[in-house]
């Protein structure tokens, strides 16, 4: 048997291995001279926590139902054993088949799944007539294997195609990288003026960028409570590299956020999220210039992990390790001490910066820095009395909860209460607003040059706008 398989051996996975291992003790306890179709489809289901068993108990196919239908005592155990067997011609051809499909949908790995997919394909294999005679819909489990295998594949560049795939896909437009499918590029929101403005935190910033100067232990983790502006850090980042406002080896770098949640999302069986999560690396590695953010940097330790699977943070280590990616990661203090610091082989990676809330007059130099967009949003002009008053009332009365976060709620939450209360009026308000601030800016240019006649002018239009305004509201 050994000789069958050694194309595929490296290649298999382990339930697909012990499937296999399954398939032979079973043939050997029947008293069969060679493992043929309905041997391998046994050995499958003798793996409960494989692809392939789980596709079958979904269409109620289980081992012992599968050998009643074979009118076959159900063996007391399946022993894994070794030994030599001979295979049927078919069970040559299925396994020949299973890494073939693999191959057609980008796949480095033989599991369950493709065995179970090239069984289906020969319709007079004893495997798929047993199936049949059980009653499955032998055409509508390949349908939804082929389905799985399109998820999986949809994280590759179709420009690769093997010679065998079907035509569909040879004529598809490439698909989308694992980068842009799971990630969010943060260089590019900057440049597009999406980001909000970063106030008070140049020292965690230049933090920072001297981790990621670092030649080793340069994986920078943001630590701090929830709403303490840990992104906005990572984000104003973004927006110093494209001012040009970093050292040069970070001048070309793109900083990708990671969706952990969505690449996690949708991965019903083993092999898909680790495959996702593969694909991100390769891509890292071949790009080089790429830094990804991972906010709940904690959810890796334990991310998809399955029976027989790695969890992300054992995928990751080996990459870090050799210095193939570079990452920054946010969590809490509870969180990394609960999750991280256990883990030492992650941990040595990593270097930590600490985020501590801002203090009143930061979170209100914050605000200020924050009023144009809220005040363009919601149609309203808020002075400064009304942000120092929403920083005050937040730390007195929003105790569960952390600056900058919790005042910067106050102001929208308030906001939004006024526009909705004022209907069609924020129009308005936005018009008067813009007014007020080209007289400010004509007014401020005609006293630096020393018109004063017309400064006074302007002053008296702010007054009657001014006046306009707050009668509208």
């Amino acid at each position: 048997m050994a000789d069958d398989f050694a194309e595929f051996v490296l290649h298999l996975t382990d339930n697909a291995r012990t499937s296999l291992h399954h398939a032979n003790a079973i043939a050997q306890g029947y008293g069969s001279p060679y493992i043929g179709t309905e041997h391998l489809l046994l050995g499958v289901l003798a793996q409960g926590s494989s692809v392939g068993a789980k596709l079958l108990a979904d269409v109620d196919v289980t081992l012992e139902r599968a050998q009643v239908a074979l009118n076959l005592t159900p063996l007391a155990t399946v022993i894994t054993i070794g030994g030599a067997k001979n295979l049927s011609e078919t069970a040559k051809l299925t396994l020949k088949m299973s890494w073939e499909i693999a191959q057609e949908f980008h796949q480095d790995y033989l599991g369950t799944e493709h065995m179970l997919y090239s069984m289906l394909s020969q319709k007079n294999a004893r495997a798929t007539v047993l199936l049949r005679d059980m009653n499955v819909d032998t055409s509508g489990l390949a349908a939804e294997l082929e389905e799985f295998f399109d998820r999986q594949s949809d994280i590759y560049q179709d420009s690769d195609s093997k010679p065998g795939a079907a035509t569909k896909k040879q004529t598809q437009a490439p698909r989308k990288g694992a980068l842009e499918i799971y990630g969010t590029d943060l260089t590019a929101r900057a440049k597009s003026g999406d980001l909000d403005p970063v106030i008070g935190r140049d020292a965690e910033e230049e933090r920072l960028v001297t981790i990621l100067s670092r030649r080793t232990k340069n994986n920078p983790v943001l630590i701090g409570e929830p709403g303490v502006g840990k992104t906005a850090i990572v984000e104003g980042l973004a927006q110093r590299i494209i001012r040009e406002d970093v050292p040069d080896h970070l001048l070309d770098k793109r900083l990708v956020q990671i969706d952990l949640a969505g690449m996690i999302a949708g991965t019903k069986y083993r092999g898909e999220f680790e495959e996702r999560l593969k694909k991100v690396i390769t891509e890292l590695q071949e790009q080089k210039n790429v830094i990804i953010f991972i906010d709940e940097l904690h959810l890796l330790v334990g991310a998809g992990a399955a029976e027989g699977a790695l969890d992300a943070a054992n995928i990751l280590k080996p990459a870090l390790a050799r210095g193939d990616l570079h990452l920054i990661g946010a969590t809490t203090l509870e969180e990394y001490r609960k999750h991280i610091e256990k883990d030492s082989a992650l941990e040595r990676r990593l270097q930590t910066i600490v985020v501590p809330e801002p203090k009143l007059k930061d979170t209100i130099a914050i605000l200020k820095g924050l009023r144009g967009h809220y005040e363009s949003h919601h149609g309203v002009s808020m002075s400064d009395e009304v942000l120092e008053d929403a920083v005050y009332m937040a730390d007195r009365y929003v105790s569960e909860r952390f600056m900058p976060d919790k005042a910067i709620d106050v102001i929208d939450e308030a906001a939004a209460l006024i526009r909705v209360k004022s209907g069609h009026k924020p129009s308005k308000v936005r018009d008067y607003v813009k007014q007020l601030k080209n007289l400010n800016e004509k007014m401020e240019e005609a006293v630096a040059n020393e018109d004063y006649e017309r400064a006074a002018l302007y002053k008296t239009r702010i007054s009657q706008i001014s006046l306009r305004l707050d009668e509208t509201r």
